[in-house]
């Protein structure tokens, strides 16, 4: 791995925000959050804006399940061959190329939003191109910040990187639902395109981050040795089937929140808005609070209890009978949600080597994509027996499922030891 700058060895913080923030101090990393704010802001408005453009123009729960399931198979397919290009090339020319590509199709879809002639198909072949994107950039901006800062302050580091994401969560959907509203999807659409720009000129800021991997061995087995690390690595592998559990059974509870808005609680876009900004906050509020917290404390009791809180809360959502009371739950599940995820990715990334690092982050990715799947059989029971049952039941599922993986796995009982061992050895 890279040696540290002088600026990333400088004395670390001793209350919780000084160590939550002091990656900033380095000015590499800070252009990095900058970036990654501008485009998860875009992507966050856009979760409001392309789901309830595909709800309008077909009037039918599983039009949202389609679209998620058109950008989720790329990524799922795709998501080796990203981790394996961010080893061997240049991690912020896999970002800087993969945003220029989102803001050509998103321009392609501005385009047909402002003559009028957006159809269902466009949606779901601007979602494959989108789901083609992230696999190339998500590894790479997961595995740079191992370039920019030490391992000592890796995890303050991706937690800190986490809660802006999620503060985008909040900002995003919030803004996207005024101005569907106010000045309609173009007005929306324009904001995204601004945010693109935005992005790929901080990433530009960005010092080039080298290959971790310098060798003349095929792509191919260089994906192939992943999947070997994986199959030594039990622990990792087990991580990662734990993390993504309840990834793919109840986090897609947030793809039919434009059917909860529309026609359970009958709010529009702007409760749309609201609930998706809740869920926003309450992941802001998880991941924040991780970032404080002491990277040497225990993780798997707090991966525990916070993976049946997200559960619970979200059961009690679903079957709310009123809307602002379900705002709250939402709010309180997604602190769970936060609280849960980035525990779980950050005790990989903590003991993974730097040389296989972009190859393990592209299977995080995913729990960005599994969502997306899970989507299609959430929002099929959505339409034949409800939003309420199909998300409680699946939620219900997923909280079995995952103390079924803890009951059952030694190896991931005796994660905390291994974590510690390795913040020692740093």
């Amino acid at each position: 791995m890279r040696q540290p700058t002088e600026q990333a060895q400088a004395p670390r913080q001793d209350s919780g925000w000084g160590r939550a923030t002091e990656s900033l101090q380095i000015r590499e990393f800070r252009w990095l959050f900058i970036g990654n704010m501008a485009f998860f802001l875009a992507m966050g408005g856009q979760g409001i804006v392309r789901p309830w453009i595909a709800l309008e123009i077909t009037d039918d729960p599983f039009a949202l399940g389609l679209t998620g399931a058109a950008m989720a198979v790329p990524m799922l397919f795709l998501s080796p061959l990203g981790g394996a290009l961010a080893d061997r090339f240049d991690r912020r020319f896999m970002i800087v190329s993969a945003l220029s590509l989102a803001l050509l199709t998103e321009l392609i879809v501005y385009g047909l939003v402002l003559t009028d002639r957006i159809e269902f198909w466009h949606l779901i072949v601007a979602s494959v191109s989108l789901g083609a994107c992230f696999p190339i950039q998500m590894p790479a901006r997961s595995a740079i910040v191992a370039n920019l800062v030490d391992r000592k302050r890796l995890g303050a580091a991706m937690g800190l990187n986490m809660t802006g994401v999620n503060v985008t969560r909040v900002v995003g959907p919030a803004v996207a639902g005024v101005l569907i509203a106010a000045i309609e999807i173009e007005g929306a659409y324009a904001v995204n395109l601004v945010l693109y720009v935005v992005a790929i000129a901080a990433m530009l800021v960005v010092r080039r981050a080298p290959p971790a991997v310098k060798s003349q061995e095929s792509l191919t087995t260089n994906m192939i040795e992943g999947f070997r690390y994986l199959r030594a690595d039990r622990m990792v592998a087990i991580l990662l089937v734990f993390g993504l559990v309840p990834q793919f059974l109840a986090m897609p509870f947030q793809q039919v929140l434009p059917v909860f808005a529309r026609d359970v609680w009958e709010t529009g876009p702007q409760g749309l808005g609201i609930l998706s900004a809740s869920t926003g906050v309450g992941a802001v509020v998880g991941s924040m609070y991780i970032a404080a917290r002491d990277q040497e404390k225990r993780r798997l009791p707090m991966m525990m209890a916070s993976v049946v809180a997200f559960c619970l809360f979200i059961v009690a959502f679903a079957l709310s009978p009123s809307f602002w009371p379900a705002v709250a739950l939402a709010f309180l599940g997604n602190i769970g949600a936060s609280i849960f995820s980035t525990l779980n990715n950050v005790s990989i990334q903590l003991v993974i080597p730097d040389e296989v690092r972009g190859r393990v982050s592209s299977f995080l990715m995913m729990s960005v994509s599994l969502p997306l799947l899970g989507g299609l059989p959430v929002t099929h029971i959505t339409g034949t027996y409800g939003a309420p049952t199909a998300v409680a039941g699946a939620c219900v599922l997923a909280l079995a499922l995952a103390i079924g993986v803890y009951l059952g796995s030694p190896r991931l009982r005796g994660v905390d030891d291994r974590v510690r061992r390795k913040l020692r050895e740093s």
